[in-house]
């Protein structure tokens, strides 16, 4: 599909680590954040689309797919709940680990949204109409707020999306590199290896092998990390858990 200039892009997004720069980063926008967006949805050869019509019309053809809402994450005020893939297996990746660590549901405000329905404020190369963005609510709970922009952060380290935390209407704006983030997500789950570690408090009902599944990892590493003899644990108890 043939890419052409969108309208549209709130802000912009994280400054990305050039090979062998060691920088920092933070939640602030750039132009070059913006060219990378758009230069992306170009090498994906994605649409920007520019009515309802053309949304629904990509849902029907499976080059969006519907996020659907669980105990890990809700949508609220989005008016077309449909992104690319790897779109949604980013939200639910992340919304899993981040109610595991803060206790709170992910709140998603928005995903695909068509140019003819792009709110005033936004950009005009704006990459949500492409289906590759996700808009996230920011947490009340500074531990909250920290624990998910470090997530972002190692992330777009990894070079497989961008993010910024937007101020009005205040949330993170997050653009998904579809094919990296795949091939990242896959690499891990094939090497096993955990790239950092959460603190999760076991729930009524929960077993060792449940939250292994639940985090991508085993119930040995499990064990062992917390020092465990048996795979017994108890309600309240908080673990250390591997997270890729």
């Amino acid at each position: 599909m043939l890419v052409r200039s969108a309208p549209n892009l709130l802000a912009a997004a994280f400054l990305v680590l050039t090979p062998g720069l060691a920088s920092a980063q933070s939640l602030g926008g750039s132009a070059s954040s913006l060219d990378r967006q758009n230069r992306m949805a170009r090498t994906h050869d994605f649409t920007f689309l520019g009515t309802v019509k053309q949304v629904n019309r990509f849902a029907s053809l499976g080059y969006l797919v519907r996020v659907q809402p669980n105990s890990d994450f809700r949508l609220h005020g989005v008016s077309f709940p449909y992104a690319r893939p790897e779109v949604q297996l980013f939200v639910g990746r992340l919304a899993s680990q981040y109610r595991a660590a803060c206790g709170e549901q992910l709140v998603v405000t928005s995903l695909t949204r068509p140019e003819s329905r792009q709110p005033r404020n936004a950009s005009d190369r704006s990459v949500h109409p492409t289906g590759m963005a996700v808009d996230l609510r920011v947490s009340r709970k500074t531990s909250c707020r920290r624990w998910l922009e470090k997530v972002l952060v190692d992330l777009e380290r990894a070079r497989v999306l961008e993010a910024t935390r937007e101020k009005r209407p205040a949330h993170y704006h997050v653009a998904v590199f579809p094919k990296p983030y795949a091939r990242y997500v896959t690499n891990l789950l094939n090497s096993g290896v955990a790239t950092s570690t959460t603190r999760y408090r076991v729930r009524a009902g929960d077993s060792l092998w449940a939250i292994a599944r639940k985090f991508g990892t085993t119930v040995a590493r499990l064990r062992e990390g917390n020092g465990l003899s048996s795979s017994r644990i108890l309600t309240g108890q908080v673990l250390d858990v591997p997270i890729a």
